[in-house]
């Protein structure tokens, strides 16, 4: 979460969140483990204060999305609701990548689904959110015949996130394509062909030429929003089945994993009108699922910056 006021930084979301979270994600990774997941648990809780206090940016990100998704002010008590959420979801992280699934009670919905994509022996394409664990999907993996994940991201992003899982857990395969350079749809394709599941995040939009991709702007908890067609697209032109996944943390070690499907591309239409309409139509369906779950569980969406961009409006 970002400490930076700045409303340019503040939009520039590829950098400036993930950079700064990563001192917490270090920190919480070496005590979780050296001294265990119960011990890190305990830390979490003036790490949660630490940031609720220090963190002005991402305090008032916070309060500004609470209070739309709970429908009233939030309180200091939701704030730090919020931050404990983040922090506990980043602590699992780490478990994650080193398989331990044991540690968790995981509680999957939609299994159906995912067994007839993975019927197909083309892998499976899933695009998630910044909403409870995606890196949930790591577990799922292990636990469906070890079948090989690797998440799509951002190619700063990717770094600093492998060296720190990497790190932690340096016998378990954590795999991350970057994406937005020159190649990248044909790795996806590719690691999606030898059955693998690929993850991609579609609730952040990066203003930036190098990444081709359009900005949809829908309205989301009552506001316009700039959403990414970005997932949808690639998956379009690789002509995939696409599958909303979502890990809630519902405290303690529960996940409530889900899986849903949100469009089939598999064959898609020759007229390219048809295929805009299904693209778009596709990214709604995806806001409109992101909405009902920030407002079933608020303080699973994690985007600590000026996601409406009012700083800028201020």
């Amino acid at each position: 979460m970002s400490t930076d006021a700045d409303p340019q930084s503040a939009r520039s979301w590829s950098t400036t969140p993930e950079r700064s979270n990563l001192l917490a994600i270090q920190t919480i990774a070496w005590i979780a483990t050296h001294l265990g997941r119960h011990v890190a648990r305990l830390v979490l809780h003036p790490i949660a204060l630490y940031y609720l206090l220090f963190a002005p940016a991402a305090r008032r990100a916070s309060r500004r999305y609470l209070g739309r998704a709970l429908g009233r002010p939030a309180g200091w008590t939701d704030l730090y609701r919020h931050i404990h959420a983040f922090a506990s979801v980043a602590l699992d992280r780490v478990w994650f990548a080193a398989g331990r699934v044991d540690l968790f009670d995981l509680r999957i919905c939609g299994g159906a689904v995912m067994e007839t994509a993975l019927a197909e022996g083309r892998g499976v394409y899933l695009v998630g959110a910044h909403i409870g664990s995606f890196e949930a999907l790591h577990a799922v993996g292990l636990s469906k015949r070890q079948l090989p994940v690797a998440m799509v991201m951002y190619p700063e992003n990717a770094r600093m996130i492998h060296t720190v899982l990497q790190a932690l857990a340096p016998d378990f395969d954590v795999s991350i394509i970057p994406i937005g350079q020159r190649g990248s749809a044909l790795t996806i394709r590719d690691f999606l062909d030898k059955g693998g599941l690929t993850g991609l995040m579609g609730d952040r939009y990066m203003p930036s030429q190098a990444v081709q991709e359009g900005s949809v702007e829908r309205l989301f908890l009552g506001m316009p929003a700039q959403f990414t067609d970005g997932p949808v697209r690639l998956a379009m032109m690789l002509r995939r089945r696409v599958i909303f996944m979502v890990g809630l943390y519902r405290g303690g070690n529960r996940y409530d994993v889900r899986f849903e499907e949100l469009a089939d591309f598999r064959q898609p239409p020759a007229d390219p009108g048809e295929r805009e309409a299904l693209v778009l139509a596709a990214v709604a369906d995806y806001v409109r699922r992101l909405e009902a779950l920030c407002l079933e569980a608020p303080y699973n969406w994690f985007n600590f910056y000026d996601y409406w961009h009012e700083d800028a409006a201020a």
